[in-house]
């Protein structure tokens, strides 16, 4: 069952679900906010920007941390024609252990060719989600920190077997920094 605004806002009063919580859509700048069936998570001012430069292999199972640059930035963040980079949510999230989330990009992002990829959130995750952005043009995008990023949708159904804490999966309790990928 998809939740609704109702649904999703007893979820954060019983359970802390999504904190920092805000209640309506803020429609200042890129939206943020609650919505009437999601969530529309912020971006981070913490970012890892894949510079390309040194013609490295990105490997998912050996993954190199110098193939790109770190930066901290409150103002817009330019991200390069055809590249690459990570980023935090605002929110942390605390998932409950009968809900998966499944998040989507923002459509002003998309109208200007950023690809925000998010993977499941899966049923007892916590944490800050990791956030991959993608520029599919010949031109320079700009990303706003502190600004809507991605929509978060939250299904609710049986608890499963197993959650994401009682795997201890290798993501659980990701802080706002960049988890490179864990093999």
């Amino acid at each position: 069952m998809l939740l609704t605004d109702s649904d999703i806002m007893d979820e954060v009063l019983a359970k802390n679900m999504i904190q920092p919580f805000v209640e309506d859509m803020v429609e200042e700048g890129i939206s943020y906010g609650l919505g009437s069936f999601g969530y529309d998570l912020r971006l981070g001012s913490d970012f890892y920007i894949f510079d390309g430069d040194q013609g490295d292999v990105v490997d998912p199972k050996s993954f190199n941390e110098n193939i790109g640059d770190k930066i901290e930035s409150n103002a817009p963040v330019l991200l390069s024609p055809n590249s690459f980079m990570l980023g935090h949510a605002v929110e942390k999230l605390t998932m409950p252990d009968n809900v998966v989330g499944i998040c989507v990009g923002k459509s002003t992002y998309a109208r200007s060719g950023l690809v925000v990829n998010i993977t499941p959130v899966e049923p007892g995750w916590k944490g800050y989600l990791t956030i991959e952005m993608s520029n599919t043009t010949n031109s320079p995008i700009k990303v706003y920190p502190q600004e809507g990023i991605a929509q978060i949708l939250f299904f609710k159904g049986d608890y499963p077997r197993k959650s994401y804490e009682d795997r201890e999966g290798k993501y659980q309790n990701q802080e706002k920094t960049f988890y490179f990928s864990k093999i």
